[in-house]
């Protein structure tokens, strides 16, 4: 709620006027990733927002075999489109069935009991992460892809630990092994 962008959104009123810069910001576009065989998209609280677009996008599962889309919230109530991910876009009239069977939706909460509890990175050293994918039980920055979008501290946390891990930031001019949304990172 305190962040640059949704503590204004969220007193936005039908009929208030919103201005749009002629130039869209961000970097979470496939096209500054190198091609891979998992596509890990790692969110909390309002960050899941762009991934919900890329996850209805038929040629993102052209270029990857599984889509990993992490939402890490505090509470249940905060665990946005839950349903609409957990039925792994049943109805949706832009993806096949086959690619919609290769999207995994691991939910997670941190204050409350849950079937899945803790932070990503608590899931990612515990292996918890990865139980539901047919590839490696760890991140492997030869195939995966990870995309951040979040708070301002999980982006810089998560980003320190894939450039431990070997990963590669990667940008539209020069394609890595991971994207992180830079609209309010500093």
């Amino acid at each position: 709620q305190d962040g640059p962008l949704t503590s204004r959104l969220q007193h936005i009123k039908e009929g208030d006027p919103i201005y749009l810069g002629k130039k869209p910001t961000g970097t979470l576009v496939t096209d500054a990733l190198l091609p891979g065989k998992r596509l890990f998209m790692l969110s909390t609280g309002t960050g899941l927002a762009p991934f919900l677009s890329l996850v209805r996008d038929p040629d993102v599962y052209e270029q990857y075999e599984e889509i990993i889309v992490v939402h890490s919230v505090r509470r249940v109530t905060d665990l946005a489109y839950r349903e609409l991910l957990e039925s792994k876009l049943e109805g949706d009239p832009l993806l096949e069935d086959d690619q919609r069977e290769r999207m995994i939706y691991v939910p997670t909460v941190t204050r409350e009991d849950f079937r899945t509890q803790g932070r990503i990175q608590t899931l990612i050293e515990d292996g918890r992460l990865f139980e539901q994918s047919k590839g490696p039980q760890r991140f492997d920055p030869e195939t995966d892809r990870v995309m951040l979008c979040g708070s301002m501290s999980m982006i810089k946390d998560h980003a320190a630990d894939l450039e431990e891990r070997g990963f590669e930031e990667g940008a539209n001019n020069k394609p890595g092994s991971f994207v992180i949304e830079r609209a309010f990172v500093g």
